[in-house]
């Protein structure tokens, strides 16, 4: 399946969730897209509401659905919370960093960074999104890249970094320093509901 390259505002509104994690696609327009997108309510079944949940994740870090399964999977082999477990995976994804650490101001602009070749991690090139970090990784920008103005202008918007990277402005690079702890992602996620669906 091609990857989605719509409105990330009309498929945030189409879910009643910010696929962004800023909000801003909801704040004018709550309601879901269309004619008669404010008028559209009705009770989820318990299919639907799982499904919905694993779409609202799937898209906020722009996965396939390939993908997405595949992460499920490995994160199932994993010693602890099988929910928690998976977005700690998703969540070590390069292109998730990039974004975290301010080189782009949206997943889907990470992912064109490292698609671009323009990231490093550990001093090497990784020019594959799905690449998995681990903590104690240092991601980065190639040195004849440190001066985009596209990456210069998402790190001046940056007000605040997620405390499991740590950030050095003088050399432009972030450091992954521990997986992410559940209270410091997001809480409009029902991890449990995604664990329900795939283990029917």
């Amino acid at each position: 399946m091609s990857r989605y390259t719509g409105s990330e505002f009309k498929r945030s509104r189409s879910l009643g969730f910010s696929t962004t994690e800023t909000g801003r696609e909801l704040t004018r327009r709550p309601n879901r897209p269309g004619q008669h997108g404010a008028d559209r309510r009705g009770k989820l079944s318990d299919y639907g509401t799982q499904l919905k949940e694993k779409q609202k994740v799937r898209f906020m870090y722009g996965v396939s659905e390939r993908q997405f399964q595949k992460t499920f999977r490995e994160a199932s082999k994993l010693e602890g919370i099988q929910g928690m477990n998976f977005l700690k995976l998703l969540e070590s994804r390069l292109d998730n960093l990039t974004y975290r650490i301010g080189f782009a101001s949206t997943r889907r602009g990470a992912r064109q960074l490292v698609n671009h070749g323009h990231v490093t991690v550990n001093g090497n090139k990784v020019d594959i999104p799905s690449y998995r970090c681990k903590p104690g990784d240092v991601i980065s920008l190639k040195e004849k890249d440190m001066n985009l103005k596209v990456v210069n202008e998402s790190l001046e918007k940056v007000t605040k970094r997620v405390d499991f990277i740590t950030y050095d402005e003088n050399k432009k690079a972030g450091t992954y320093v521990r997986y992410p702890e559940r209270n410091e992602l997001n809480a409009d996620i029902d991890e449990s509901l995604i664990v329900e669906f795939y283990n029917k």
